[in-house]
């Protein structure tokens, strides 16, 4: 699906209806104590996922851990994703009651300018990064906040052009890693609005980080679910596993986030990976701020009369008739949700263990315009950890899923193609292929991004060999903490098609070369390396 210049103007240079009267505010709101939420029905996830760290994770002293003696069958039937409940009736009444900016007036209002990047120690021998975009020092630094997905317009539109917009833009995704104070037990929950906590107690699950590449400056949107609180009226909440009461005040554990580690943006639809339901889908003509004026020092009145605080950090949604949203200006409801519907494998999952069957992990996403539209949705393996698969992939027809995402509740969407990782190959005194953090597809040829703790991580390339995944013998030396993978194909702007990735480590004790970068390799470069 291609998405029209003029249409995608139209579509996201949205302004706040004229004339419209706001609303009497309603009846006072109670604070949320998370009790008595709409259960969203979404399974928690353990919160190593994706970490190289967890577990033992070290082979034996026998030498790498046994890999399949073949790769596991790909099974696309495990794959199926199913349209959930229909989110349409909530976001429509956030819509009314807040007002809306457009993607392109966004990135034009884009507010943090990144630090210069340094040397570029941590790249490999093997590529020289084209493109190299580094975050403002609190961002590269932050324990809270680990990048880990990309996407960007290449993905969105086939030429490239969102809008009037010259940003060429790139999206992010970082997850809440880091809550300190917060507690498990709901008579607890208030301490992270203490005057004395921290604003990082909060778990506050996913934002998108909107990059400007023309003016090199970017902006944050907080991801968020919306729902009807205990008085009936519309707040949101930052994304979480299971929501819903609980059933008994020290049973009641507190809600993990996800691990967000890949995301495709397409049309006008953000679609997140959620590791252990399948994807959350997001839509940017519906991107809610809390503060049209521009001006935080001012009170901004919303549609419905009620006020927004951007200054207080420690609250979200409507609360006593104010809104909030961790003091972000911006954020971005959920519109629908794409959930995995074969059932889980019976085998120990908490230490980033996979398995050859059942239902898989969404870890990664990616897009592959270079035939017909297709996603790319793998599996993050820890094989040193246990298990039977070193992971799986599998591709999407986006016809498919953008009928999903448009239709009723119950509508489905297949895989047309599935895989188990390639074998064989070694990294150091570990097997070469698992601990994959992105995936992509390029004309017939896969590549994957592989994390190897805090070293150097390695692009691995494979072929379709009948029904398996081959993997090629050379390995390309990557960065430090390598993620996702997204392709700018180039060919509306120009420019000869990039690799974008980016790293998630920053500087630290236990690595004291890590840097947090955003860059892309000539995917020119790329091929010739490995030979084809």
């Amino acid at each position: 699906m291609a998405v029209g210049t003029m249409l995608a103007g139209a579509l996201m240079s949205v302004v706040l209806p004229a004339g419209r009267p706001a609303a009497a505010p309603a009846a006072d709101d109670p604070v949320p104590t998370h009790e008595g939420m709409p259960d969203d029905g979404f399974a928690d996830e353990h919160e190593g996922e994706q970490d190289d760290t967890v577990g033992p994770g070290s082979p034996s002293a026998t030498g790498a851990p046994a890999a399949p003696a073949a790769p596991v069958p790909g099974r696309p039937g495990d794959f199926k994703l199913v349209a959930g409940s229909d989110l349409g009736g909530l976001v429509g009444k956030l819509d009314a009651a807040l007002p809306k900016q457009g993607l392109t007036e966004l990135l034009e209002q884009a507010n943090r300018t990144p630090a210069g990047c340094g040397d570029p120690d941590i790249y490999g021998p093997d590529l020289s990064p084209a493109d190299r975009t580094c975050w403002k020092s609190d961002d590269a630094t932050s324990t809270e906040w680990i990048p880990q997905a990309i996407t960007g317009v290449s993905d969105a539109q086939e030429d490239e052009d969102w809008g009037t917009s010259n940003a060429e833009p790139l999206a992010v995704g970082s997850y809440d890693a880091d809550n300190p104070g917060r507690s498990d037990n709901s008579s607890g929950r208030d301490n992270c609005v203490k005057e004395s906590a921290s604003d990082a107690c909060n778990e506050k699950g996913v934002r998108v980080t909107f990059f400007n590449q023309a003016t090199k400056k970017y902006r944050h949107v907080l991801l968020v679910w919306p729902y009807l609180n205990s008085y009936d009226h519309i707040s949101f909440d930052a994304l979480h596993a299971r929501e819903g009461r609980c059933p008994a005040p020290t049973a009641c554990k507190a809600q993990n986030g996800i691990h967000a580690g890949g995301m495709v943006w397409y049309g006008n639809h953000l679609y997140v990976a959620d590791t252990a339901n399948g994807m959350r889908v997001f839509d940017l003509r519906e991107i809610m701020d809390l503060n049209p004026d521009n001006d935080s020092a001012t009170e901004d009145k919303m549609q419905d009369g009620l006020p927004s605080d951007l200054g207080d950090k420690k609250r979200i949604g409507r609360q006593s008739n104010v809104w909030y949203a961790y003091g972000y200006r911006y954020v971005m409801p959920q519109v629908a949700t794409l959930k995995f519907t074969t059932a889980v494998n019976g085998g120990d999952t908490g230490e980033n263990q996979c398995y050859k069957s059942g239902r898989p992990k969404a870890s990664y996403v990616s897009l592959d315009r270079t035939g017909t539209d297709h996603m790319v949705l793998g599996e993050y393996c820890n094989t040193n950890n246990g298990g039977d698969s070193n992971g799986r992939v599998a591709t999407y027809p986006m016809t498919a899923l953008t009928a999903a995402v448009e239709g009723a509740s119950g509508t489905v969407a297949e895989a047309d193609a599935a895989y188990g990782l390639p074998t064989g190959g070694s990294l150091g005194a570990e097997q070469l292929w698992h601990k994959i953090q992105g995936a992509m597809r390029y004309e017939g040829k896969w590549y994957f991004h592989r994390s190897n703790a805090y070293d150097n991580g390695r692009l691995l390339q494979a072929t379709v060999d009948g029904s398996r995944l081959t993997g090629n013998a050379k390995v390309l030396e990557s960065s430090f903490g390598p993620e996702d993978l997204y392709l700018a194909h180039g060919r509306g702007d120009g420019f000869a098609p990039r690799l974008w990735s980016l790293s998630e480590h920053a500087q630290s004790d236990d690595c004291g070369v890590c840097r947090r970068e955003v860059y892309s390799y000539p995917m020119s470069d790329v091929v010739s390396g490995f030979g084809s």
